[in-house]
């Protein structure tokens, strides 16, 4: 995990902190979110990770950020970048800067082994996806052999966001409400939200309902909720912790 910035220095890397939501009738978030916002709130990112990249996700997931709720869009919006930014420390790291760790996502008995070698699953992207098997889903989701080549991903500014689109649409990880983090944040009404994004990404570590104590990793995604909800001028919803 990256180091975590807490909001009160957060707000120090962005112009302008104030609401400052968009709705321009586009689809997907590019309706929610604009260019100009992204590169306001992301000044110092690594320049691989593009508008046209994070908007890319909706060539292939057009329910993503689309609710025909604004509310529940914006939420959801708030919850991906607030995840993503803390994965990456604000969108610098490509891929994992702990080669020590590498080995650590080779699981040689898992169905799909490890064909690109023992270190080469770790963490990648903007939810930083590890794992073969991760690689191997998102691959055939996506149309690419990650399984084989899981270095595109950090290689290609849509691929590594589509595939981080595509863990946040499709994969149940550790588990949470609703299948997926899209589904828990449609939900954000009702059983879902913030916090069962965060058991679908990290929730064995960092949620304590699910055993995990890295509580302080959670707390950061949360504060970081709250903030881009406060940009995009949006309440809360449901269920923050986990």
């Amino acid at each position: 995990m990256k180091n975590i910035i807490p909001l009160a220095s957060l707000c120090t890397f962005l112009v302008g902190c104030v609401a400052s939501g968009t709705d321009t009738g586009a689809p997907g978030i590019a309706g929610v979110v604009s260019e100009a916002q992204f590169d306001r709130w992301f000044p110092h990112r690594n320049s691989f990770y593009t508008y046209a990249g994070l908007t890319s996700i909706n060539d292939l997931y057009p329910d993503f950020a689309n609710s025909s709720d604004m509310t529940v869009r914006k939420r959801e919006v708030a919850a991906f970048l607030a995840n993503v930014s803390l994965e990456t420390d604000n969108l610098v790291s490509i891929e994992s800067q702990k080669p020590e760790t590498y080995a650590n996502y080779c699981d040689p008995n898992d169905r799909f082994g490890c064909p690109a070698g023992a270190s080469a699953y770790f963490e990648r992207g903007p939810i930083q996806v590890a794992w073969s098997f991760n690689y191997k889903a998102a691959g055939e989701a996506l149309g690419y052999d990650l399984l084989n080549n899981p270095h595109w991903v950090a290689t290609d500014a849509n691929l590594s966001w589509q595939t981080s689109g595509c863990y946040w649409n499709s994969a149940n990880g550790p588990g949470g409400d609703g299948g997926n983090s899209h589904n828990a944040m449609l939900n954000s009404n009702a059983s879902g939200g913030m916090g069962e994004t965060i058991k679908h990404i990290n929730g064995k570590l960092e949620c304590p309902s699910m055993g995990g104590e890295n509580t302080a990793s959670r707390d950061a995604r949360i504060e970081r909720y709250k903030f881009f909800c406060d940009q995009l001028g949006v309440s809360y919803g449901n269920n923050l912790g986990c």
